[in-house]
């Protein structure tokens, strides 16, 4: 069951869309990146039969979990396409239910994650259209929800969700995102070299994390990342407002601060990088956009769509995905229908 919180109106472009749509470790990373400082607070260490996650730190190189076999619940063969979806897990009650979705008749074709905002369900990998559009031009595509979302929300007070959760939320899955880049390597399959990533929401601030301390991502797409965390708590339409001013507390602010995407996009490496805004999206204010612009490395392309149609059209027959796939692999066509004027190639 899917647990939608907020008003309506913070669902904006990312409701629409879904329904529209038919290893490195803290080593390699500068002083203080990854963790937040041991003199801050008590590590955040959770110890269980998977072995130990430090939920203060992203770098998975400071956890030491062990991953169950994946379990094949179920394969379709079409034409076009293979999907199968797998269940892997590397942490109690916390199974992921993981789409790899590749294209028929290629060999080791290169990859593109998918991971769509808080709140998301894994429908759409189940759509036969939606899995031709991201397998089109030999693209493997894998799929999967970020934690405390979909089914991965359970066994908790409805109080507790993925914003009070942020923490929780965002550094489990940016592990989740490094453990499920380990196991794709393993299967022997997929084009490990060439991997990119396209995020939506918070699932694009996810990315921006996860691909900090993962070199294995070489291209991200991010869509309306949340971040900014001050800002986006303050005027975020997400947020019911008689919870509001629980999280603009300084200790609720001081928690999430080391996992702000605005503090870590000036550190990205990531090879390409698109940065595309919804201007009329509330969920991730103007003032917060305008921040996270600011802080992206200066050759990341930006792209601004007046509205959530100028949007669809973008995003007409999956012309939305072709940007992450061309950088993998030059020749794929570009998107049509995104004005000159609200796109730059460099800042």
């Amino acid at each position: 069951m899917l647990f939608t919180r907020g008003s309506s109106s913070g669902r904006s472009w990312c409701t629409l869309l879904m329904i529209s749509s038919g290893a490195l470790g803290r080593s390699a990373l500068p002083p203080q990146l990854g963790s937040v400082s041991a003199s801050s607070r008590p590590a955040n260490v959770v110890q269980g039969r998977y072995g130990s996650e430090n939920r203060d730190s992203l770098a998975l190189a400071d956890s030491s979990l062990r991953a169950d076999d994946a379990l094949l619940g179920e394969k379709d063969e079409q034409p076009e396409f293979t999907r199968e979806l797998l269940r892997v897990q590397w942490r109690e009650v916390d199974p992921v239910d993981l789409y790899v979705i590749r294209p028929a008749h290629v060999t080791k074709p290169p990859v593109v994650f998918y991971l769509y905002s808080y709140p998301s369900e894994t429908h759409r990998f189940l759509d036969d259209g939606y899995c031709r559009r991201v397998t089109k031009d030999g693209f493997a595509a894998v799929g999967f929800v970020s934690a405390l979302t979909g089914a991965r929300y359970h066994g908790r007070p409805m109080k507790q969700w993925f914003v009070s959760e942020l923490q929780e939320s965002m550094v489990l899955s940016v592990h989740d995102v490094q453990m499920l880049l380990t196991y794709l390597s393993r299967r022997g399959d997929l084009d490990m070299s060439s991997v990119g990533m396209f995020g939506a929401g918070s699932g694009a601030s996810i990315a921006i994390l996860a691909a900090v301390v993962d070199g294995r991502i070489k291209t991200l797409d991010l869509l309306d990342p949340w971040g900014d965390w001050p800002d986006w708590m303050a005027k975020s339409s997400l947020i019911p407002e008689a919870e509001r001013p629980q999280y603009l507390r300084p200790e609720f602010l001081q928690r999430v601060a080391p996992f702000d995407p605005v503090k870590w996009l000036p550190r990205l490496k990531t090879q390409t990088v698109r940065l595309q805004h919804v201007m009329d999206d509330s969920v991730t204010p103007a003032g917060a956009k305008r921040r996270i612009e600011a802080a992206a490395p200066r050759s990341t392309q930006l792209v601004r769509y007046e509205d959530t149609p100028a949007l669809f059209r973008a995003s007409a027959d999956g012309a939305l995905f072709n940007w992450v796939k061309q950088q993998l692999r030059p020749g794929v066509r570009p998107e049509r229908g995104v004005a000159s004027t609200n796109q730059r190639s460099s800042r």
